[in-house]
């Protein structure tokens, strides 16, 4: 149009106040701008691993120019229902939080919405997954905890058939092995990655080993799970580090704040990393090409020093008869 037409248009839609039409622009251009982000949540307590993960994602959106959509479920059997109904345009593709089926039917993951996965199970992947190594991880702290001295170290690994936490478990049994150190039948345990998990798994075990010997150290699958175990040691009257060190697995806010040892995963930069790869999805979709990029993106781990595994103690000491 000619620059005065131009200048009568911007005069007429200052004067009406027109804003432009966002539904209308997605449309015309076939993007929202605006991604989803979807997660269980059914804990009361806050996830700290779920917030630093989607600081993650939302700094990635931002420098990308994107909206952020937060889709909750009440948990994982929602998703062959819930996700697909999240696809009818109002996203313009997804990032899918450690998700965890029980089942392998995975043919309702929409086709025409790309996906990417953090921390995905072994039955459910994206077009993409975005995880740490998980494995490296467990090998490491263990390694690490063989190495300053420990030999009776329990493990209080996640649950069954989650890919992340079988693989840390792994990670723990590796480094024995190769260090010629044998696991004791009952020193692996599984529960949840919550701190409630950890609590009762740790309860339990003490309650099924009265009097009988302390571990030197318990290995855990994740912060959560050993703010857990650290709050059932402190109640049944053993004191952390002095009777028993403790590691965690994530490198949280809260663990960080408490200086627990740990394992650190790159949660910031997974999410990041996660919205990235998303957006090259999506122009790929866009312009009608194969997405050249790698199916799966596993991120590099570190040990955290802390003040919870000091060294062995001296002398052994018998879980608490009552």
């Amino acid at each position: 149009m000619s620059a005065l037409t131009r200048e009568r248009v911007l005069a007429a839609a200052e004067r009406l106040r027109y804003r432009p039409n966002a539904n209308a622009r997605a449309l015309t251009y076939q993007r929202t701008n605006a991604i989803g982000f979807v997660a269980n949540i059914a804990y009361e307590k806050p996830n700290l691993y779920f917030l630093e993960v989607f600081n993650g994602v939302v700094r990635g959106a931002t420098e990308a120019h994107q909206t952020t959509c937060i889709f909750p479920l009440s948990g994982w059997d929602e998703a062959p229902q819930s996700i697909p109904a999240l696809c009818d345009g109002r996203v313009d593709g997804l990032v899918v939080l450690a998700p965890y089926l029980e089942d392998d039917s995975t043919t309702w993951l929409p086709p025409h919405t790309p996906m990417v996965t953090i921390h995905a199970g072994r039955l459910l992947r994206a077009q993409v997954n975005v995880e740490a190594d998980d494995e490296a991880g467990g090998y490491a702290i263990t390694r690490h905890m063989l190495g300053l001295g420990y030999r009776r170290i329990l493990c209080v690994g996640g649950p069954m058939r989650v890919k992340g936490a079988d693989q840390r478990v792994e990670g723990f049994l590796r480094a024995h092995a190769e260090a010629g150190v044998e696991v004791a039948s009952d020193h692996v345990i599984r529960t949840w990655f919550t701190a409630e998990g950890g609590r009762q798994a740790m309860q339990e075990w003490l309650q099924r080993h009265r009097g009988q010997p302390l571990p030197e150290a318990i290995c855990c699958g994740s912060d959560d799970i050993a703010f857990g175990c650290i709050e059932a040691l402190e109640g049944a009257g053993l004191s952390v580090p002095r009777d028993v060190s403790i590691t965690g697995f994530d490198d949280t806010l809260l663990a960080r704040a408490l200086h627990i040892a740990t394992v650190r995963q790159p949660l910031l930069e997974m999410g990041r990393r996660a919205v990235d790869v998303l957006m090259q999805l999506i122009e790929a979709q866009r312009r009608g090409e194969a997405y050249a990029g790698p199916s799966d993106i596993v991120l590099p781990v570190e040990i955290v020093p802390g003040q919870t595994l000091p060294g062995p103690r001296n002398g052994p000491l018998n879980v608490p008869s009552r």
